[in-house]
């Protein structure tokens, strides 16, 4: 049902940092504010009018994943979907998509109490987008935002609510240290990732693809120079085969920074691997990622 990752909201209180981390390590394009005051700060990837929100708040947690519905008859069909299968759902307000840019949303409520907004008609200002340093640009179109990782209570629930609420097909499974089952909606290899940890619920990574890999040397040098905090050194997936690294965002999840993922299509055999990655992507964090939080009992 859903097309596409459409944008990420999250709550930070490192508003000041991202203006900063955004464009000039990321190359992403700062929103002017409307208003000098105002307590969200808008990420921009491509000509949509936001992709990635901070929300002012006194701790780092995610807010809300934005999905792309297509249209509005796709839209209806999903808010039936989920209410046959008795998953808590609404229309949104006025309000809410004025807030989001889009013309009409759908909430739901999915596993651990993540919010989910289900859209049709995302605001599109074409040819506008400016990278806040030099790129090639990022990949998206068809293909969303990127994607995320998430971690979830109950790894059953959530396959549920992803697959029969909104539409999602599994791509595949790295059973390691840890498991994870990875989804798509598009040619994407994945728009998200799960992986089960009881109690707790949260984002561990949101993941950026730009459109030539010297783009991903060039953000690393960027970091090793500024000794901003590097999660997982380069290296390349067994899975999707991008080849990235990771890097601590200012607001506690990662960032995954990287180029030359391949594409799913009509095709496409579900496999099982025993290891994340080809090569690299060692580990170096100290901590694990800031965006985490126990489940509200």
């Amino acid at each position: 049902m859903v097309k596409s990752l459409a944008y990420v909201g999250v709550a930070s209180p490192a508003l000041a940092e991202w203006e900063a981390f955004g464009p000039e390590v990321l190359g992403m394009e700062v929103r002017e504010r409307e208003h000098e005051h105002d307590d969200v700060l808008q990420l921009r990837m491509d000509d949509r009018h936001h992709r990635l929100a901070i929300h002012r708040g006194d701790r780092n947690s995610l807010l809300y994943l934005g999905w792309d519905a297509g249209d509005e008859d796709t839209l209806g069909a999903c808010f039936e979907v989920l209410q046959r299968n008795g998953l808590p759902s609404r229309w949104g307000t006025e309000e809410e998509c004025q807030e989001r840019r889009v013309l009409s949303m759908v909430v739901a409520d999915g596993p651990g109490g993540i919010r989910h907004e289900i859209v049709s008609g995302q605001k599109v200002e074409p040819k506008t987008f400016r990278p806040g340093r030099p790129i090639s640009g990022f990949v998206t179109g068809e293909q969303g935002m990127g994607h995320v990782v998430l971690a979830v209570p109950d790894l059953k629930e959530a396959h549920a609510f992803y697959t029969s609420g909104l539409g999602l097909k599994k791509s595949d499974e790295i059973s390691t240290f840890i498991d994870l089952v990875f989804y798509h909606c598009n040619p994407r290899h994945h728009s998200l990732a799960l992986t089960q940890i009881p109690g707790v619920r949260g984002l561990h990574h949101v993941m950026l693809e730009v459109a030539d890999i010297d783009d991903v040397g060039l953000a690393y040098d960027l970091c090793m120079e500024r000794s901003i905090p590097i999660s997982m050194t380069l290296g390349r997936h067994v899975n999707d085969q991008m080849v990235s690294f990771y890097v601590r965002s200012p607001s506690g999840f990662d960032i995954e920074y990287g180029w030359g993922a391949i594409s799913v299509g009509a095709d496409w055999s579900v496999a099982q691997y025993d290891r994340p990655s080809i090569w690299g992507h060692k580990m170096t964090a100290q901590t694990p990622p800031g965006a985490f939080e126990e489940v509200p009992r």
